[in-house]
C-alpha cells in the first residue's frame, strides 16, 4: 500500500497525536451548529486551510455538520500552492497519512475522476500540498472511518471542475469540500470589507470570484457553477480573519469562512 505522508504535520498543526487529538476535539466541541431544517441534505462545504490556530474554530462549524451515519465518502479538492499545473490531479495514493493514522483513498472512485480528460495522477503535486491536509485531521476526529477522494486543483475554468464534481454529488453519502482561504495580506478593515463582498458573492453563486478574493478560487468557482446548475442552496456559517486570532498580525490578515450548500428543501437531490 502507497501513502503520502503527512507534509505539515508540526508546523500547521500539531505533530503529537495526543496534543492534536485534543486541540481538534476541543475546536469541534466549542463549535455552533447551524439550524438546517431536518431532512435537507448537506452536499457541499467550503472550509479554510490555514494553520489550526489560525482558521481551524471556523473550519470547525463545518465539520461539526458532518454526521457520522450520513456521509460515507469526502470528496477533497484544493488548490496548489507549492506546484502548478494545468489541470486537477489525483495524488496516486492509496492513503494519507496524519498523526492520527491513514485515510483511505477511495481509488474506484478516484478511477471515476480519472475518466474526467483534465484530471491527471501526480504525486508531486500533493507531496508538499497543505491545503488538503489541513483538514485530515477535523475529518479523522469528527467522521472515524470514512473513504476520500483527494484532488488538488490546477488552472481549469470551473466548468471543468464543476464536471468533476457531478461525477460524485449524486450519493447521497459523499460530501463535496472544498478548500479555500479568502483574502491575503490586506490591513484588517479592508480585509474584512473585501471579504463581506466576496461571501455576498459566494452566496449568489456568482462563479466570478478571482484570486485576490479566495486562494481556492478555481475549485471554489467550480463548486459554485455545479451548485447553481443543482438548485443548492448556499449560507454562511461562520467568518472571520487572522487579525482576529491571539496570534495574528493586523496589518496583514488571511481572510477565512465556512459557508454550507444543502439541496433544496423536500429535494432528493
Amino acid at each position: 500500500m502507497t501513502v503520502r505522508s503527512p507534509a505539515v504535520a508540526g508546523l500547521f498543526y500539531p505533530a503529537d497525536a495526543a496534543e492534536l487529538s485534543a486541540s481538534v476535539d476541543r475546536m469541534l466541541a466549542e463549535a455552533s451548529v447551524p439550524d438546517v431544517a431536518p431532512g435537507v441534505p448537506l452536499r457541499a462545504l467550503v472550509v479554510p486551510h490555514a494553520g489550526h490556530r489560525f482558521s481551524g474554530p471556523t473550519a470547525a462549524t463545518g465539520y461539526v455538520q458532518l454526521d457520522i451515519g450520513s456521509v460515507r465518502t469526502v470528496v477533497l479538492l484544493g488548490p496548489t500552492h507549492r506546484v502548478g499545473i494545468r489541470g486537477i490531479a489525483d495524488a496516486g495514493f492509496d492513503a494519507f497519512n496524519t498523526p492520527l493514522g491513514d485515510v483511505r483513498v477511495d481509488r474506484d472512485l478516484v478511477a471515476r475522476a480519472l475518466t474526467h480528460p483534465a484530471v491527471i495522477t501526480a504525486p508531486r503535486v500533493h507531496a508538499e500540498e497543505h491545503s488538503l491536509e489541513v483538514h485530515l485531521p477535523f475529518l479523522q476526529r469528527q467522521l472515524g472511518d470514512f473513504a476520500l477522494v483527494p484532488l488538488a486543483v490546477g488552472d481549469v475554468p470551473p466548468a471543468t471542475v464543476a464536471e468533476v464534481i457531478a461525477l460524485f454529488d449524486g450519493d447521497p453519502q459523499t460530501v463535496i469540500l472544498v478548500s479555500s482561504d479568502l483574502s491575503h495580506f490586506e490591513a484588517y478593515e479592508s480585509a474584512r470589507a473585501h471579504d463581506a463582498e466576496t461571501l455576498q458573492r459566494i452566496v449568489a453563486l456568482d462563479a466570478t470570484l478571482q484570486p485576490t478574493d479566495a486562494c481556492g478560487v478555481r475549485p471554489l468557482n467550480g463548486l459554485l457553477t455545479r451548485a447553481r446548475a443543482k438548485h443548492w442552496q448556499p449560507s454562511l456559517v461562520s467568518a472571520c480573519n487572522s487579525g482576529d486570532t491571539p496570534d495574528g498580525d493586523l496589518r496583514r490578515v488571511v481572510g477565512y469562512a465556512t459557508v454550507a450548500f444543502h439541496a433544496p428543501p423536500a429535494s432528493s437531490d
